[in-house]
C-alpha cells in the first residue's frame, strides 16, 4: 500500500479565490465613494459613542418622576420637554439609544447563530440535509413575522431580550438563504474542488474559501437587518412586548407619547425622528456594501 502524504498546511490554507482576498476593500471603497453612505455611517457611528455615554451626557436621570413638571413643552428648562411622568425627554432618549442598539445587536446575533451556519451546510453538503433545512425556514418565513415575534414573547414572557430572540429567529432564514445561495455559486469552483483533492478536510474547506465568499453579502444583509430590528423592537416595546418600566426605549416612548398626543403633541416627534433616521442610516450603509460588494465582484472577473 502506499503511503499518502498530507500536503503541508501552508498549501491546504493558500487562498484561491481573488475575489476572497479583495471583498473587504472592495466593500470599504464602496462606502468611501458615496457620499451618503458615510453620512449614515458617520451618524450611526454618532449614534453608539451617544448610547456608550448616555450616562455621562444625559442632563438628567431618565428614571426619576417629578410629577410637577409633567408635560412642560420643550424649552421650559428641558430642552425636549417632559413626559407624563414629569421625566426628562431628552434624558430618555439618549438612554433609549443604547436599548435600541443592544436589541438590535441581540436580534442580529441571533439570527447569524441560526441561520449562517445551516445555510452553509446545506448549500456545501446538499441532499437530505439541505432539503430538511430549507424546508424548516421555509415554514418559519411562511409565518407572519409580528404574529410569530407575539407568539414567542407570550410564551417566553415579555421583556427585551425575549423579545429580540423572537425577532432573531424570524431574521434567521434570510440569513440562511444568502448563505446558501452564495455557498452554492462557489462550491464547485475550480480552487474549492482542489482543496479538497489536496486533502483538506470539508470543515476546513467551508472555514477557509466558502466562508469569505459568504461574508461580504452576509455584512450586507446584517446592515439592512440591524434596521429592521431597531424598527421591530420599536413595535415590540409600544405593544408593551419589549422594554419594562420604566426602563425607556424609542418604541415605549412612541407608546407614552400615543396616550398624550391631545396635550402634548411634541412628544411623538423625538423617538419618531430616531426611529426614521437610524433605520434610514442603516440603510444606506447597507447599500454602500452592496456598490461596493458589485465594484469587488466586477474587478475581480466574476461579474455583477
Amino acid at each position: 500500500m502506499k503511503n499518502v502524504t498530507t500536503p503541508p498546511d501552508d498549501l491546504l490554507d493558500a487562498p484561491g479565490d481573488p475575489y476572497a482576498e479583495s471583498a473587504g476593500t472592495g466593500i470599504l471603497r464602496g462606502i468611501l465613494r458615496r457620499r451618503s453612505t458615510i453620512v449614515a455611517g458617520g451618524f450611526l457611528a454618532l449614534l453608539v459613542l451617544v448610547a456608550v455615554l448616555a450616562p455621562v451626557i444625559a442632563p438628567y436621570d431618565p428614571n426619576v418622576q417629578n410629577v410637577l413638571q409633567r408635560l412642560r413643552p420643550p424649552g421650559s428648562g428641558h430642552l425636549l420637554g417632559t413626559d407624563d411622568y414629569g421625566r426628562d425627554v431628552l434624558s430618555r432618549l439618549i438612554h433609549s439609544a443604547r436599548v435600541s442598539l443592544q436589541a438590535a445587536a441581540q436580534a442580529v446575533a441571533v439570527a447569524l447563530v441560526i441561520g449562517l451556519s445551516p445555510g452553509v451546510a446545506a448549500g456545501f453538503r446538499g441532499g437530505w440535509l439541505d432539503a430538511a433545512l430549507t424546508r424548516i425556514m421555509d415554514a418559519l418565513m411562511s409565518a407572519p413575522s409580528l404574529v410569530l415575534a407575539i407568539t414567542i414573547v407570550a410564551v417566553l414572557g415579555p421583556g427585551v431580550t425575549n423579545a429580540m430572540l423572537a425577532v432573531g429567529v424570524i431574521m434567521a432564514p434570510r440569513f440562511f438563504r444568502v448563505s446558501r445561495a452564495t455557498t452554492m455559486d462557489v462550491r464547485h469552483e475550480t480552487y474549492i474542488e482542489a482543496s479538497i483533492a489536496l486533502g483538506c478536510g470539508n470543515l476546513r474547506t467551508a472555514v477557509r474559501h466558502i466562508l469569505p465568499n459568504v461574508m461580504p453579502p452576509i455584512v450586507l444583509v446584517t446592515s439592512v437587518s440591524l434596521g429592521a430590528a431597531v424598527a421591530a423592537e420599536a413595535s415590540l416595546s409600544f405593544l408593551g412586548l419589549g422594554v419594562r418600566p420604566p426602563a425607556a426605549s424609542w418604541g415605549s416612548m412612541l407608546s407614552t407619547a400615543s396616550s398624550n398626543m391631545g396635550l402634548a403633541p411634541y412628544l411623538v416627534w423625538p423617538p419618531g425622528v430616531m426611529i426614521f433616521l437610524t433605520v434610514l442610516a442603516f440603510t444606506y450603509l447597507g447599500d454602500g456594501v452592496r456598490k461596493g460588494m458589485l465594484r469587488s465582484r466586477s474587478a475581480s472577473g466574476k461579474g455583477e
